[in-house]
């Protein structure tokens, strides 16, 4: 979890700890001329944000349940290493309640993915910028993902007993990822700024 340092609560505002790489949606859609997230490190982000979302569902004596866990929610740390905002603007859910709030799935996205999947064209709706996906992994993790849309509960996989153990093979099969090659371009030229300006001081 992104640790919450403070709140305006006149206008409306969340202090959070700084997170240098922005957020996940900056970097899945290259925002700031960033090189494409490796298959590894979407792999990795996937386990981290189940971890943190697990956490958050097993908090007692109540569960958490974020409703708005989208890409611009998920911070990501020098390291790369995912962290879930907007926590606090989530509330505390009676564990009879609990089961019934996410069955508003994002419909639409997993009518594509099936729609792909369907017609055998399933690698169009990879990321083409990333030319070495694991297809068959991929696809399973795809799958997956489509039965977490589904709107009954019991037709959606458990996140303890079934989604976080396959986030976490998927992880180990990516194995360890080198992040250094994947620093923003914008903090490579705040960085090449203040090597210049040290220079020019030290003549």
């Amino acid at each position: 979890m992104v640790i919450l340092l403070g709140a305006c609560l006149e206008f409306g505002i969340l202090i959070y700890e700084y997170m240098e790489n922005d957020t996940l949606d900056d970097h899945l859609f290259q925002k700031f001329d960033t090189p494409p997230l490796p298959w590894k490190l979407r792999f990795k982000m996937a386990s981290e944000i189940a971890i943190g979302l697990l956490f958050l569902h097993q908090t007692k004596p109540e569960p958490i349940v974020h409703h708005d866990l989208k890409q611009a929610n998920i911070l990501l740390d020098k390291n790369y290493i995912c962290k879930i905002s907007d926590v606090g603007l989530a509330r505390l859910v009676p564990p009879s309640v609990a089961n019934k709030t996410t069955q508003k799935a994002s419909y639409g996205r997993s009518w594509l993915c099936r729609g792909g999947y369907m017609q055998s064209t399933f690698k169009e709706v990879l990321d083409p910028k990333v030319r070495d996906w694991p297809v068959e992994d991929t696809l399973r993790l795809a799958m997956m993902a489509l039965k977490c849309c589904e709107m009954r509960k019991r037709d959606r996989p458990d996140l303890h007993s079934v989604i976080l153990p396959e986030l976490i093979r998927l992880r180990d099969l990516a194995g360890d990822v080198d992040t250094y090659d994947f620093v923003p371009a914008k903090q490579e030229d705040m960085s090449n700024s203040s090597s210049v300006e040290e220079m020019e001081n030290s003549r």
